[in-house]
């Protein structure tokens, strides 16, 4: 018997039980489905997130008021309570040769109040240095003035958001509002920037970072911003403005420090664990649907003994035997793998036409990984039912068969 008469004889009892066919190739198609969404999901939030984090800008150094401190029950964030002043930010940008700019952050959130419209929103204190940090650019208008950042102006400029809800078609250039108690002058419009982890920046409004600080009442920095001149001087940066702060502060590190390329690699290192725990979990269904393809053809060997006998009469040697039904397992394994694959990927582009911002995307390794995994199933989950096949004696087969 030819390689290709088996192959036909595999093929032809597939297609005469097409019920119990359909049932085993829909277990294999809906672990492979899961592998391939899970993984690609698994994937597009490790893109997202350093997608994210590039768009803060490159080589930043972001430094914390308060020190991380370990004890017996964990982190403990904040275990001092010296300020983080607008002195310390200076005092790095003059200071520290590695450093390219620097900017000091206040945040709070208020009502912005014009015409008869208030809108809660996000008040970001800052400088113009955080034009260049944060990659953001002006629409219309100017943005806050360069100098001494003592000023404290009253003035604003507002994200895209905010002029669309509040001005509605207005130009906004010149207008006086209220953010909370205060009267500010608005002066120029952000471009348009989008989220940026979590933060709608179109939806905000910028003001002078000592005129925050007075709005909100604080006397520490929400955060210090500090670039590099090239990602290489990072840890230079974080060296040098370690040693001004510890100076400034009595050597007394109260303080934690940040990179921007250590939080991508901390989410990278995490996400991709996550995404290979996803794909374990999910190709534990492709197990079962292994499982699945031995019961079928344990089922298989044991309504087709007569067949099998009568081929063994024929001359049919027990590696043909084991051959038609090793190659019946493999057929269904294979077109199971096929089909979810193709439903896998269907979904995956589903997923990035509902959600454009979240960069999804089927990999090509995925889905050979899945498809080996699931012929490989096929292959050992069959093995069994066709040994059991190619050791059943033919004078029996054929007397049961013909009782």
């Amino acid at each position: 018997m030819k390689f290709e008469d088996t192959v036909e004889l595999a093929v032809e009892s597939i297609r005469l039980h097409r019920l119990r066919t359909v049932l085993t190739v829909t277990g294999i198609v809906v672990g492979v489905v899961a592998v391939l969404l899970l993984t690609a999901l698994g994937e597009g939030a490790r893109r997202y997130v350093v997608r994210e984090f590039s768009g803060m800008g490159t080589g930043l150094v972001i430094i914390l008021p308060g020190k991380v401190d370990t004890h017996g029950s964990g982190p403990v964030y904040g275990g001092t309570t010296r300020d983080l002043t607008i002195e310390d930010a200076e005092a790095i940008a003059r200071r520290c040769p590695s450093v390219r700019l620097v900017t000091p952050l206040a945040v709070g959130t208020s009502d912005l109040d014009y015409g008869g419209r208030t809108r809660q929103l996000m008040v970001l204190g800052s400088t113009v240095e955080i034009l260049a940090v944060r990659n953001l650019g002006v629409a219309s208008g100017r943005f806050l003035t360069p100098g001494d950042v003592r000023r404290g102006e009253r003035v604003v400029v507002i994200g895209r958001t905010v002029q669309r809800e509040i001005f509605r078609g207005e130009n906004p250039l010149g207008k006086a509002v209220r953010i909370g108690d205060y009267r500010m002058r608005v002066i120029g419009v952000l471009a348009r920037k989008g989220r940026s982890l979590g933060f709608d920046m179109d939806d905000v409004v910028i003001v002078p970072v000592v005129t925050a600080m007075r709005m909100f009442n604080q006397t520490s920095l929400f955060r210090v911003l500090a670039q590099a001149h090239s990602p290489e001087s990072v840890g230079q940066v974080v060296t040098q403005a370690k040693s001004v702060l510890m100076e400034r502060h009595d050597d007394e590190e109260d303080f934690t420090m940040i990179t921007q390329d250590a939080m991508i690699s901390t989410f990278e290192s995490i996400l991709t664990t996550l995404t290979a725990a996803l794909a374990g979990i999910a190709a534990i269904s492709l197990s079962v649907a292994g499982i699945g393809i031995m019961n079928v053809m344990l089922v298989s060997v044991s309504e087709r003994k007569g067949e099998v006998g009568l081929l063994k009469a024929l001359g049919a040697r027990r590696r043909q035997i084991l051959t038609v039904f090793l190659v019946e397992a493999v057929v269904l394994a294979g077109v199971g793998a096929l089909a979810g694959s193709g439903l896998g990927v269907i979904g995956i582009y589903l997923i990035a036409f509902i959600f454009p911002e979240f960069p999804v995307q089927p990999s090509i390794a995925w889905i050979a990984v899945t498809v080996f995994i699931c012929l490989a199933a096929g292959t050992l989950f069959g093995l069994l039912p066709a040994r059991r096949a190619s050791r059943v004696d033919a004078a029996d087969a054929l007397r049961g068969w013909a009782g």
